[in-house]
């Protein structure tokens, strides 16, 4: 567990949960899932201390939950929002035996770079002071917005801490969604901004995810090799219909969330009011990134299907190119086997039987016959061999 308190540009790390919220600003209380499920007794007593106000039993309930879909549920005090991340689970962290929590690891099979992708869920509760996040016990995406808050708080360049080596194959390639051009002024805003980097995360692994299925297209449509790693590419193919499932949840939960924004009272205050728009902002950016992760699944969906249809439609079209052929050459033959079946009749007459040259009229008719056919069917393309 890791607690800060924020108020204003000034970040405070803590390893204890607080006794009192800052005069200005609000806390984030980050700690994993096995954490939560641990003490969430006394997680629900520095809330009620904090806020007023405590975590219903089934919030909790879905909290714990690491196969629940991404979704968002508000109260009157507080609104609480499961979003399903899609990080490089570069390890398996050992869980402890903790009742109320479903190990089972939400990864995808297929490609190395699917089987990278971790699907499990991080909870946000959201108070007006106080926000809660429960995260899977390898979360990388905890640690580096961690560290990323700190170095806002200290006026540390934030492309320092790209390639920083405690948090390897994690890169941040928009500095809006990240939190680089300031601190979140609220736990709403600190929620979007984690938010937007666990969609974030997906998309540096498009390049390597599509370098892999262009290689199976290739292979695909290649009539010189023979392709054999089918199940692979099923696992792949149920794997991306799965994401996209995970997506289309994640797109309807920041739908509910942005409407429930709009549905807030207006400020009257024009820092609170510009502070409204910017959630508006980030909310729709939110979707925007979201929409673009969908678009590139479901493209490598259509791909996947297009090259198999080609392939398909490829060996159809070689088995009719060879077909054709043997045709040609039966076609080709079907005469001459006529003449050489006529001249093997047991008859005593049979013209040019019993000639010096019958034979060799004979044989010079037949092989006539064959260059006329096959120039024949080299004109009607017959025997041409369909480029590639």
């Amino acid at each position: 567990m890791r607690v800060f308190t924020v108020s204003g540009q000034h970040v405070q790390d803590a390893l204890a949960l607080p006794r009192a919220l800052p005069e200005q600003g609000y806390v984030w209380v980050a700690c994993s899932r096995t954490y939560f499920a641990a003490e969430q007794a006394q997680i629900q007593q520095t809330i009620q201390a904090l806020t007023g106000h405590s975590l219903l039993d089934l919030h909790i309930s879905d909290l714990l939950n690491s196969q629940l879909p991404s979704r968002f549920d508000l109260t009157s005090h507080y609104d609480v929002l499961v979003f399903r991340r899609l990080a490089s689970a570069a390890r398996d962290a050992a869980s402890a035996d903790v009742p109320g929590i479903n190990k089972i690891k939400g990864k995808l099979s297929g490609p190395p770079a699917l089987r990278r992708v971790d699907t499990s869920p991080i909870g946000f509760a959201i108070f007006d002071k106080v926000l809660i996040t429960v995260h899977p016990d390898d979360c990388v995406i905890r640690e580096a917005y961690a560290a990323r808050l700190l170095a806002a708080s200290k006026q540390v360049h934030p492309t320092e801490l790209v390639n920083n080596p405690g948090f390897p194959g994690l890169e941040f390639a928009d500095d809006r969604s990240t939190g680089a051009r300031g601190i979140p002024v609220s736990p709403a805003d600190m929620m979007l901004r984690m938010v937007s980097q666990v969609v974030d995360v997906y998309l540096d692994l498009r390049r390597e995810l599509t370098r892999q299925l262009d290689h199976w297209q290739a292979e695909l449509i290649n009539p010189d090799t023979r392709f054999n790693n089918w199940s692979a590419l099923l696992e792949a193919r149920l794997s991306l219909h799965h994401l996209d499932e995970i997506c289309e949840d994640q797109r309807s939960a920041m739908q509910d969330w942005l409407e429930s924004l709009n549905t807030w009272t207006p400020p009257s205050a024009s820092a609170l009011i510009k502070e409204h728009e910017v959630l508006r902002v980030r909310s729709r950016d939110v979707l925007e990134h979201i929409d673009r992760v969908v678009h590139h699944v479901r493209r490598l969906e259509q791909s996947i299907e297009t090259a198999v249809q080609i392939h398909f439609n490829a060996q159809s079209n070689r088995t009719n190119e060879t077909m054709r052929t043997l045709t040609s050459i039966t076609a080709i033959f079907l005469p001459l086997n006529l003449i050489a079946a006529i001249f093997g009749m047991n008859f005593d007459v049979i013209p040019l039987l019993h000639t010096h040259t019958g034979f060799w009229w004979t044989l010079g008719s037949m092989l006539l016959i064959a260059l006329i056919l096959a120039w024949l069917f080299w004109r009607k393309r017959y025997l041409a061999r369909s480029g590639r």
